[in-house]
């Protein structure tokens, strides 16, 4: 692995991108009954690394490895913005809940402006893309690889709804960081098996499946009153 440095800026949660308005659907599991405590989170965790965060890990790599390939003059049909929107078409048609494809392409619109403000991503390309793809764009563009994009997709999947949960249910955050802690190896595996996949056409990435939170998602966003946008 290369450029750590780097890769800790791109996944460090105080990168002024938005994540810390987004919960990752545990606002509403928890309003909902289904996460208490600890342990509730602790199962939280481990499904959302399972589900949403191999998918986006996944297609982190692959962003990271078309935007690279594209950024070396590569004109093949895994290289360029016809590969990018490919990806993005993945992610819509992953995911069901019209709350939650907004609110990642609000994500990957602010990731791509803070990318734009700290690394130099080409010009002129779109402003609005699904969260791992401009996760991988702005990682091609910091000089990082799928392996790289892959990790930190994998890894902030499960830090935003920590931080949310000690938050929402005031747990002791050194008990929320220990959960963390423990899912560290988990979240190497994702990282390593999505980067794998890179270079994989856009219908043989996972799909992970999570329907609660699909539908959580629809009823958190008519409340009037929330603490986190998703």
């Amino acid at each position: 692995m290369s450029g750590l440095a780097t890769l800790l800026v791109l996944a460090d949660g105080r990168l002024p991108a938005g994540g810390h308005a987004h919960s990752s659907g545990l606002e509403a599991a928890i309003v909902a009954g289904r996460v208490r405590d600890l342990a509730g989170v602790a199962a939280y965790l481990t499904g959302r690394l399972g589900t949403g965060g191999r998918t986006a890990a996944a297609f982190a790599a692959a962003a990271t490895a078309s935007a690279a390939a594209a950024a070396d003059g590569a004109t093949a049909d895994g290289a360029g913005p016809g590969r990018l929107d490919a990806l993005d078409d993945g992610i819509d048609a992953r995911t069901p809940s019209p709350a939650l494809r907004r609110a990642s392409r609000a994500q990957g619109r602010a990731l791509l402006r803070a990318g734009r403000g700290i690394w130099a991503l080409p010009a002129g390309g779109p402003r609005d893309r699904h969260q791992p793809v401009a996760l991988g764009m702005v990682a091609a563009a910091a000089g990082l690889g799928p392996a790289e994009a892959a990790l930190a997709a994998a890894y902030t999947a499960v830090t935003g709804p920590a931080s949310a949960a000690v938050r929402l249910l005031g747990l002791d955050p050194y008990a929320v960081h220990g959960l963390l802690a423990r899912l560290a190896p988990d979240i190497d595996a994702v990282a390593a098996g999505a980067a794998a996949l890179a270079d994989r056409p856009v219908d043989d990435l996972p799909a992970g499946s999570a329907p609660i939170p699909e539908v959580d998602a629809e009823h958190h966003a008519t409340w009037e009153v929330r603490l986190f946008a998703s």
